[in-house]
């Protein structure tokens, strides 16, 4: 198996580069972190059935997580954190969905919100971290609540849904539509950071795919105000240009939101790719043909087609995590170096998103084909892994009929209708 994994691994690390390098002198190396994410993947397949049964990752994954430094790898070097960009996060987080999906998605959306945390104003930062560094947020961007304009700030009330990993988190940052001084004109749309103390959960997440994501529903029931200094609007994030800059001054924080920050729906999914090849040629090393057309006492690794899959798998799980490299790499070049992104860049990184998603989800179901009768057994992981990558393309960011419009309309001159 290792020629195989080695086969489809992308390339070394190279620590050199701006987004898996870290400006902080006391961080572990990239090679390091990556080497404690493989560490955990045994661990996260033994795990995995019993993350998806009780719908959610546990609290001892969790620590595992915690204590491996996952959380403080986009967090700021004030509050402890390590500073790497996009680059490293891809890196780390596809190690994990080797081996769980939903628990690799769970971490992701703590890891890589540590980022966004960082755009709020200073005191928000202060407020989340300074009494407990090693506290993340969990996420909800839809504006399905309302908000209510008040001195000082404002007030927030309602249900926000797929809440991932909403059990194991401080905080949670919540999509708003902020209403205008000016009553004819639209509502500006942001996000709030609200403590769990002020937020309750709603055990609703029984679902086909992605069960152990635990993403269930956030409910705030009565008006509870939120301090203006913990606004984010979406206009600064999308631009480059959020308050947090002021205080975080690693040009990594300049990125523009939707140029990378997909690639934590992503980036699990890329690592599933892989550790579906991976768990088909394990299953193809040990299967035996029971009879019927097939004859009896064949290898299972004999048959043409099967090599043929195992080889279409394998290529577009590679090109999926190229092209999802490629383009965060160039992303974080371009903004240490002070230039602008233009909009065609931006569009064709929100293309790829979608793209390497549906990439990678082809890929498993290439090999999920090929399984046979065994492998839709429930302790099969191929089978959950095919529900987990199926479920992951149906994200509305990932939704290719959405993102490719937009796209389309670009290339053909039109206004594009998305976000990018």
């Amino acid at each position: 198996m290792s020629q195989a994994i080695q086969f489809i691994n992308v390339s070394p690390v190279d620590e050199t580069a701006p987004g898996r390098y870290s400006p902080v002198a006391t961080a572990p190396k990239l090679t390091t972190i990556v080497a404690a994410a493989s560490d955990l993947v045994p661990m996260l397949r033994e795990r995995a059935q019993a993350t998806e049964v009780a719908r959610r990752v546990s609290a001892e994954t969790t620590a595992a997580f915690r204590d491996a430094g996952f959380f403080r790898l986009m967090q700021p070097a004030r509050y402890g954190g390590y500073e790497y960009g996009f680059t490293a996060f891809i890196d780390v987080i596809t190690e994990l969905g080797r081996g769980c999906t939903s628990s690799a998605w769970a971490c992701a959306i703590g890891t890589i919100h540590q980022w966004l945390i960082a755009g709020f104003p200073e005191e928000a930062q202060d407020d989340v971290w300074r009494n407990n560094p090693g506290a993340y947020a969990c996420v909800s961007y839809a504006p399905t609540g309302t908000t209510e304009m008040v001195d000082g700030g404002c007030l927030i009330q309602g249900r926000w849904q797929f809440v991932s990993n909403v059990d194991n988190s401080e905080w949670v940052i919540l999509g708003a539509q902020f209403p205008a001084a000016d009553k004819a004109s639209p509502p500006a749309p942001g996000f709030v950071l609200v403590p769990r103390t002020d937020w309750s959960i709603e055990d609703n997440w029984h679902v086909a795919g992605q069960s152990g994501t635990g993403s269930k529903t956030v409910r705030i029931d009565k008006p509870t105000f939120v301090p203006a200094h913990r606004r984010l609007m979406i206009a600064d994030a999308a631009s480059g240009s959020s308050p947090g800059t002021a205080v975080n001054t690693n040009r990594l924080y300049r990125v523009p939101m939707l140029s990378a920050l997909p690639v934590c729906l992503v980036s699990p999914l890329l690592g599933t790719a892989q550790g579906a090849v991976e768990e088909f040629i394990t299953l193809c090393g040990t299967r035996v043909t029971r009879g019927a057309v097939a004859g009896a006492g064949n290898r299972l690794s004999e048959f043409f087609p099967v090599q043929s899959r195992l080889a279409e798998a394998s290529a577009m799980a590679d090109a999926a995590r190229l092209l999802i490299n490629r383009d965060t790499a160039e992303v974080e070049r371009l903004t240490l170096q002070g230039q602008p992104l233009s909009v065609d860049q931006r569009i064709r990184n929100r293309r790829d998103h979608a793209f390497a998603a549906r990439m990678a989800r082809d890929a498993v179901d290439v090999l999920f084909s090929a399984v046979g009768g065994n492998g839709l057994a429930l302790d099969q992981p191929i089978q959950r892994m095919w529900r987990d990558a199926s479920a992951i393309v149906r994200h509305i960011t990932l939704n290719w009929d959405a993102v490719s419009s937009m796209v389309g309309q670009h290339l053909l001159g039109l206004t594009p209708k998305g976000q990018y």
